[in-house]
């Protein structure tokens, strides 16, 4: 056995693929506040102009909601993310709608970040994202403007510099935290008891989903509402196999580097075969290697192209390709019929 086949040997249960969940609207969220700290609602406005603002790029073309579109439950139907000048990414841009409710403590495919205040903030200078040459950039961009200047005055009064990156983040984040309130028929027929708020269908999908097809190990049905992840990273069988033959070399170099936060982000979005190394990135751990963060299954039928390089186009082959991967990481079949598959995307279009 040579050194790449040791090092891509499945050592977890891969998460059921898909984006984060569909947003429809926006609502306040509770935070704790002191006195002379701004309101929710705010806040929340004052973030929301912020990611719809195309000026804070480096081509001014390029906002957060270019990515992150509202119609398409906080993502796009790209296959991997379109940033400034046309540049593309190599990763499939994630829905930002659970981020509210799912409770996660680490953000992008890959973990890198471990609070939403600081995932806001990099894409404004990554390359291929919104492309600034650094976050001094987008400070002038805003202190420049004097609707800003009033607005961040406004909501952070007793600061002796409201537009600081900071606020922005706060400011930000609190905007996402306030996406997607919404009720789905899953929640209608758990959390409030509706026997008919789900299809026969899709009832019976939720029984596979939690028993034969083993989707809840890693998409978990706890919780109030379910938050449908684990919170963990595993590997999806995606990706891997077009840098095998590399793969000795990639892994020593990003070691070399050892790169830390926003620089790995940076890196990952020009270099597809580092990539798919997924959470090695970030750890350097052989046992990360092709490791990606499961997400929410929420909203999960509006979100394709799925996987972390958008490589999977429709649920269908979605649900085809974790069957294949569970089935070689449990060691054997799983089985399910055509109408078993059909039964468990009614109740994934349910969630």
């Amino acid at each position: 056995m040579n050194t790449a086949t040791r090092l891509i040997r499945p050592r977890a249960r891969k998460a059921l693929v898909a984006l984060l969940v569909l947003a429809t609207g926006v609502v306040s969220v509770a935070w704790a506040q002191s006195s002379s700290a701004p309101s929710d609602a705010a806040l929340i406005e004052l973030g929301q102009q912020l990611f719809q603002d195309p000026r804070l790029s480096a081509d001014g073309m390029i906002r957060c909601a270019s990515c992150h579109m509202p119609d398409k439950a906080y993502a796009d139907d790209r296959r991997v993310a379109i940033g400034v000048y046309g540049r593309a990414s190599t990763r499939n841009t994630p829905s930002l709608a659970t981020i509210g409710r799912s409770g996660d403590t680490s953000f992008f495919w890959d973990g890198r970040r471990s609070t939403l205040e600081q995932a806001v903030m990099d894409p404004f200078i990554n390359p291929v994202e919104m492309g600034l040459h650094d976050d001094t950039v987008l400070l002038r961009k805003l202190s420049a403007d004097a609707s800003f200047r009033a607005a961040f005055a406004k909501q952070f009064p007793n600061t002796a510099t409201p537009i600081s990156l900071a606020n922005v983040a706060t400011a930000l984040s609190t905007y996402v935290h306030s996406l997607d309130q919404r009720t789905s028929a899953y929640d209608r027929y758990q959390l409030q008891h509706n026997p008919n708020a789900m299809s026969a269908q899709a009832q019976r999908g939720l029984i596979i989903f939690s028993g034969k097809g083993e989707c809840a190990q890693c998409h978990q049905l706890d919780g109030s509402p379910a938050a449908l992840t684990d919170h963990t990273y595993h590997r999806t069988g995606v990706g891997l196999g077009a840098v095998e033959q590399n793969l000795p070399a990639l892994t020593q170099d990003v070691i070399e580097r050892s790169l830390q936060g926003p620089d790995i982000g940076n890196r990952v979005a020009m270099h597809g075969d580092e990539s798919q190394l997924g959470r090695f990135n970030v750890t350097r751990d052989p046992a990360d290697i092709g490791m990606f963060r499961t997400p929410s299954l929420r909203g999960v039928a509006l979100t394709a192209p799925y996987m972390h390089d958008g490589s999977v186009p429709t649920l269908d082959e979605a649900i085809d390709r974790e069957v294949y991967y569970r089935s070689l990481q449990a060691g054997r079949p799983l089985n399910l019929t055509v109408r078993e598959k059909q039964e468990l995307r009614a109740f994934l279009e349910a969630l």
